[in-house]
């Protein structure tokens, strides 16, 4: 497989990563100024699409960490890093 089709699904994860990321900090931004929040469940999904990104915004920004519900987030983060542990020697070989 040529190598650019390989950097399209991780171009495509990081841009959900930093999506995530992005969201995260809108919504900790729109909470300071008290303003309309984005929802739980849409922050949550994603948190489900690009874990790594919510991770890295909620606890750089300390934002979200008390909620029960947010405490998936951690979970998916560790499925996506066993998928792609699993997933690696499938692409790689």
């Amino acid at each position: 497989m040529d190598l650019s089709y390989r950097l399209i699904p991780v171009t495509v994860y990081a841009g959900l990563n930093i999506l995530a990321f992005g969201l995260f900090t809108f919504d900790k931004l729109k909470s300071k100024m008290q303003l309309g929040r984005i929802s739980e469940n849409s922050l949550l999904l994603v948190a489900a699409l690009g874990p790594f990104g919510a991770l890295t915004a909620m606890m750089g920004l300390r934002h979200k960490i008390r909620h029960m519900k947010f405490f998936l987030v951690p979970v998916f983060a560790i499925l996506h890093l066993l998928l792609f542990i699993w997933l690696y020697p499938q692409i790689a070989g």
